[in-house]
């Protein structure tokens, strides 16, 4: 959700503070703000909107300072504007926090603080934090934050700077995310790598329970009980070019565009082309319980969740595995019957998801074998897990997702090899599966030649308001991509169904208003899928059809057909979902909708 930020060191603060809001503005951006240390009284800016606001705000000003905190909101507590807009502070104006999180127990604090003679100034649950920090503040602020923080339910990853101490940021993480990175020349701490990466790539992850307390000169790693704590930095093998937008004009073409590296960063060295197998260097210490398994959980939120019902059709045809796809928001709150070899699969691009997140320590509490596949090292659920896969595709900087759900597939087809070799797959077909696991980049690549032509049919269909996106068996979860896709950047009413769920009633809303996009690949239900769109142009639907190159027939059916490659069954999502990507942005874009950054979206949901 929101983003934090916090600097000090040699340099001056406010640039670099700025430029990490501007990285992170995927995580929230109703509003924004800076705190700022400067000549013995901290200096607050903030407004509602974007971040480009605030910059505007803060040129021209004397804002020297080497020391402060800032922060990119997606709003929980209190509606956008400038009151409730971070940093926070205390009734003095004294001390100032960034948060990112919920304080669960806030109506509660608040109240206390109230009679207290504490007096509020906004509606959200942050500013208890500033004002817990001034009741406990004798003039050193980590003791203060740490008194302050055995008050409070709920999650955090917060920074805070007061005047009275000002050559240190206490920075302190449960539940949320928040790295610490080291510099020759300073330290930031942050919610995303993002912001960190034009400082350098040297960082720590704090974990649930850390503070940090940082000084130009240093930082201690502690407890809440002041215990310290010893970690090694790790460098980080992202590069501040991989978050440019190269010359695209959107995040999200670009990250489309980069499917067929995707692809080739996933499998790279993971498939054993004689053997007809797949290495998956993470599951390594955990090979002999997935050996015993007889059903998996794929838990997952959006188009994680989409990945995940792929990867169910994957792992119960080819591995033989019994595999249910469960929103990580209900797994932790529903009782399903498990036994001791089951295992729980967390699929998630940020490693961050709160609900996904929730869900796996339920899983361990339960003594389930839990496993990752996530993008970002180091991230809460990476570290949750018992084992897992990296998707190792760079930082996904738009919103909406494109790459990670091929990566995520694509590892789900890995996963299904490892598993499956062992049990129902056989050599030949396990070679023949890493043959076109090796062809799809090309593949990819083939269909993104052709996207003017696919701007051309979505630009057809620009000015309707809903749709119906259709498939079924491996592509009944692209058509659940595909609607999410146009929701979310484009703002366009869409409904994913299995296709042979239209007859039982979402039929009735066919007419000439409505299109239809069906997936229908020459596979196994391609009959099936004719049968389809028989029955929407019989009543008066327009349609159009993804396929196989090749394809005649279609062209007699369909209003407008867009071709894919053809591929292996169970490979057909990581194709098919693409012209579906493509056609969602450039309806976005020609509606003028801001694609990269959604109404009321957040890339990274920390929150349950």
């Amino acid at each position: 959700m929101c983003g934090i930020i916090g600097y000090v060191g040699k340099k001056n603060a406010a640039p670099i503070l700025l430029e990490g809001l501007s990285r992170m503005e995927y995580r929230g951006y109703d509003s924004a703000g800076i705190a700022l240390v400067c000549d013995g009284s901290v200096t607050s800016i903030k407004d509602k909107g974007r971040v480009s606001i605030l910059k505007e705000q803060t040129a021209g000003k004397n804002l020297q300072s080497n020391i402060g905190i800032a922060h990119t909101r997606w709003a929980t507590h209190g509606v956008p504007n400038k009151t409730n807009a971070h940093p926070h502070a205390d009734c003095k104006e004294e001390i100032f926090v960034v948060h990112n999180g919920i304080v669960e127990n806030y109506i509660q604090l608040k109240a206390e603080l109230e009679k207290e003679g504490h007096t509020f100034v906004s509606d959200t649950d942050t500013e208890v934090l500033a004002h817990l920090i001034e009741k406990n503040f004798k003039g050193d602020l980590t003791v203060a934050v740490q008194e302050s923080l055995k008050k409070v339910r709920g999650a955090y990853g917060l920074a805070a700077i007061a005047k009275h101490d000002p050559k240190t940021i206490v920075a302190a993480r449960f539940g949320s995310p928040l790295i610490l990175g080291i510099a020759p020349d300073g330290f930031v701490a942050a919610s995303d790598l993002t912001a960190i990466l034009p400082i350098t790539q040297k960082v720590i992850y704090l974990d649930d329970g850390d503070m940090a307390v940082i000084k130009e000169d240093g930082f201690t790693l502690m407890d809440f009980d002041s215990h310290t704590k010893e970690k090694k930095p790790e460098e980080v093998d992202w590069t501040l070019e991989a978050a440019e937008k190269k010359g695209f004009d959107h995040f999200m073409i670009k990250e489309i565009f980069e499917q067929p590296d995707a692809v080739r960063n996933s499998i790279r060295g993971r498939l054993v082309a004689e053997d007809g197998t797949a290495k998956l260097g993470g599951l390594h210490e955990v090979q002999s319980r997935l050996k015993e398994i007889d059903r998996l959980f794929l838990l997952g939120m959006g188009t994680a969740c989409n990945a995940g019902r792929v990867g169910e059709y994957m792992l119960e045809e080819y591995a033989g595995i019994p595999a249910e796809v469960e929103y990580g928001c209900e797994f932790a709150y529903k009782k399903s019957p498990l036994s001791e070899n089951t295992a729980v699969v967390a699929i998630s691009q940020s490693g961050e998801t709160k609900d996904t997140l929730v869900a796996i320590q339920e899983a361990k509490r339960k003594n389930l074998l839990t496993l990752g596949i996530v993008n970002v090292t180091g991230s809460s659920i990476a570290r949750e897990v018992d084992a897992g896969v990296y998707n190792h595709i760079g930082p996904e900087i738009a919103v909406a997702s494109t790459k990670a759900f091929v990566s995520q597939v694509t590892i789900m087809a890995l996963l299904t090899l490892y598993l499956g070799r062992s049990r129902d797959i056989s050599t030949v077909t396990g070679q023949r599966i890493v043959k076109e696991l090796e062809d799809i980049p090309s593949q990819i690549s083939k269909i993104l030649e052709n996207a003017e032509s696919i701007k051309s049919v979505a630009l057809k269909y620009k000015d309707y308001n809903n749709f119906f996106f259709m498939g079924r068996k491996y592509n009944y979860p692209v058509a659940l991509e595909g609607a999410l896709k146009l929701k979310e950047v484009a703002y366009v009413h869409a409904e994913g169904y299995n296709a042979a769920e239209m007859k039982h009633g979402p039929i009735a809303l066919i007419d000439e208003s409505l299109p239809s996009l069906v997936i229908a690949p020459e596979d196994s239900v391609y009959e099936k899928n004719i049968g389809h769109i028989r029955e929407i142009k019989a009543r008066g639907g327009k349609v159009i059809a993804v396929t196989t190159e090749g394809n005649e027939e279609m062209k007699e059916l369909a209003d407008d057909v867009i071709y894919i490659p053809k591929t292996l069954e169970m490979l057909t999502p990581i194709l098919s979902v693409i012209p579906l990507q493509l056609f969602s942005y450039y309806i976005a874009v020609a509606r003028g909708c801001d694609v990269d950054k959604p109404r009321n979206l957040a890339k990274s949901v920390t929150v349950e």
